[in-house]
């Protein structure tokens, strides 16, 4: 098979601040694998959880050093494919670009989309979240209402059923209650919120903000803690009125045993779990355990989010807005319905090339 690898750019409509930096581009990785006139598309787009970034610099590197080794093969040698993979010590996001590909390829093969090649339903697609990242109350309230579409610049998302807020501001949890109940004023309508503190809290902070975030009515909290903080965490779950999720502590089905005493829902991105083949056995791994599990994205175009929206009849938490929020989005996919990202019925992916 063929690899073909190029970068673009996208630009966010509104730039997204959380507790490490603000984003506002990046520059993303299109991957594409052809055999027998098919055509499989992948993504990867860089992303850091505080320890090395994956660059996008990083991911091309390896993807052109793959690219080689894998001419021999078909798609469907998953296994010496996967080996390949592990061999050359391909960074997570590449391996995320790969696997999306290799899944798209076969569904084109196929002549079915994903979803109906697993067997899913896309009726039991839950609501996704929307992101409002850490601004000042006045910011924080424009942003819902340009989310809404009420805004000076609006937006088609009228129907937007859940909000996720990032907090952990660097001027304290007073600024961070503030921003929330301008939220919620802005939004009167929204039950369904959802807080990310991004590993920005000490435990006794954690603990505190749980105590008030159930009182205002907020569904669960994601990443409360740094990553490493796995004793404090345990203190955390067994005292929180609200459900603690982790993002950054967990990127394969691996570290999920780890966490089952201590959390109670995993949070899975394409770029942490290398992929659809990972994130399938996290999904099976975390109900084992009896944990819940919610999708989410970095800066990921429609190709991407579409990939994960493939899985999403299996998530009981969707956070899968980052191709809504953006300008310049090369590529059409999953449709935004109903507060829902739904694919469609193409095969494979069902994403094409914006004209």
């Amino acid at each position: 098979m063929q690899i073909q690898i190029q970068t673009f750019t996208v630009h966010k409509r509104f730039a997204l601040t959380i507790s490490r930096g603000t984003t506002a581009q990046t520059t993303n990785i299109w991957v594409r694998i052809e055999h027998d006139g098919i055509e499989g598309w992948g993504e990867a787009s860089p992303f850091s959880v505080g320890e090395k970034p994956q660059t996008t610099e990083m991911i091309a590197r390896s993807l052109q050093a793959i690219a080689p080794l894998l001419k021999a093969l078909n798609p469907l040698e998953r296994q010496r494919i996967d080996r390949l993979m592990a061999e050359t010590r391909l960074p997570s996001a590449a391996r995320a670009a790969l696997d999306v590909a290799l899944h798209d390829w076969v569904g084109k093969q196929a002549n079915l989309p994903l979803w109906q090649l697993w067997g899913l339903e896309r009726d039991r697609i839950v609501p996704t979240s929307v992101t409002i990242g850490i601004s000042s109350p006045q910011d924080a309230q424009q942003r819902v209402w340009n989310w809404l579409g009420k805004g000076t610049i609006a937006a088609p998302l009228q129907d937007i059923q859940a909000l996720k807020i990032k907090l952990g501001n660097p001027d304290g949890i007073e600024a961070d209650k503030a921003m929330l109940l301008a939220v919620k004023a802005a939004a009167p309508h929204i039950s369904q919120i959802s807080i990310d503190a991004n590993g920005a809290w000490d435990v006794n902070t954690a603990l505190k903000m749980a105590f008030w975030l159930a009182d205002q009515g907020v569904t669960y909290i994601e990443q409360p803690l740094p990553k490493g903080q796995g004793a404090d965490l345990a203190k955390l779950y067994y005292q929180s009125p609200l459900p603690i999720f982790v993002d950054e502590s967990c990127f394969t089905s691996r570290d999920i045993p780890l966490l089952v005493d201590r959390v109670h829902g995993i949070n899975i991105k394409l770029l942490k779990s290398g992929g659809l083949s990972e994130a399938l056995r996290m999904i099976h791994t975390a109900k084992a355990f009896g944990l819940k599990v919610m999708f989410g994205c970095y800066s990921d175009s429609s190709l991407l989010n579409t990939a994960l929206a493939h899985l999403s009849p299996l998530a009981d938490h969707l956070d899968l807005d980052s191709h809504l929020n953006l300008l310049d989005d090369p590529f059409v996919g999953a449709v935004f319905q109903n507060g829902r990202v739904v694919p469609n019925n193409q095969p494979g992916l069902g994403v094409r090339f914006r004209s």
